[in-house]
């Protein structure tokens, strides 16, 4: 009695956990899917991948660490950072939660706060399923190993290149260059 009642309840037990499995599966790909879209609609890519702010991105290395600081007065310069897992120079050592938290609420696992021109703000109003997606996927990258400078105080010397917000007076009176078309 009990051989023939294995007998047709493992198939179904078998086929029940293959569902779940499917279904967690299937859960976990639409995460994933939805952190990517997220990160593209984003911007992310914009400060954070080398070469973008120069019209060429080094996709190979893409959100591995910008090679242009933004400087902002009183501050200094910063340099976006490697969101890639790699351990040594991105956020393989962090914890899902510490790039959560370091994106909605500007701290980091350190103490330390992102610089203003980081818009943690805008990204605290994620809701938490959409903060994890993003999470999720920034943990499935390729990790790219490129350790970027800084941040720079206002007083350090800078080895990067900086993009910076002028006063017209100030722009004005920069030398100019010799003229070429705008591709």
């Amino acid at each position: 009695m009990i051989s023939k009642l294995l007998l047709v309840l493992a198939p179904i037990l078998l086929l029940s956990g293959m569902v779940i499995f499917s279904w967690e599966r299937g859960a976990a790909d639409s995460l994933l899917q939805r952190g990517k879209y997220l990160v593209t609609f984003g911007g992310c890519n914009d400060c954070h991948t080398p070469g973008y702010m120069f019209g060429k991105p080094d996709m190979n290395r893409y959100l591995g660490g910008s090679d242009v600081g933004f400087a902002v007065p009183g501050l200094g310069v910063f340099v976006a950072p490697n969101l890639t897992p790699d351990k040594q120079t991105g956020l393989g050592n962090w914890t899902r939660q510490q790039i959560v938290t370091a994106f909605t609420t500007g701290k980091l696992p350190t103490g330390r706060i992102l610089a203003p021109v980081m818009p943690w703000r805008a990204y605290s109003r994620l809701s938490e399923g959409d903060a994890q997606a993003i999470a999720i996927y920034l943990q499935s990258l390729k990790p790219v190993e490129n350790q970027v400078p800084g941040p720079f105080g206002p007083t350090q010397k800078v080895n990067v290149f900086v993009h910076t917000a002028l006063p017209a007076v100030v722009y004005n009176g920069l030398p100019k260059l010799p003229s070429s078309p705008v591709n």
